[in-house]
């Protein structure tokens, strides 16, 4: 989402922890693979009695 490449050498000795924090922030509250990993899982839904 950010396209950051973190391996890029002094990258991260560079950056502050707000930085990261926020760009990790972003992507916990955007449509990521990150939100999806971490979310809460779907509540299941009751079984309904079979009507014959």
């Amino acid at each position: 989402m950010y396209g950051i490449d973190l391996d890029t050498p002094g990258l991260m000795q560079a950056r502050t922890w707000r930085w990261l924090r926020l760009r990790i922030l972003g992507l916990l509250s955007a449509e990521s693979r990150l939100a999806r990993h971490f979310a809460p899982p779907e509540p299941k839904q009751p079984r309904q009695p079979s009507r014959r």
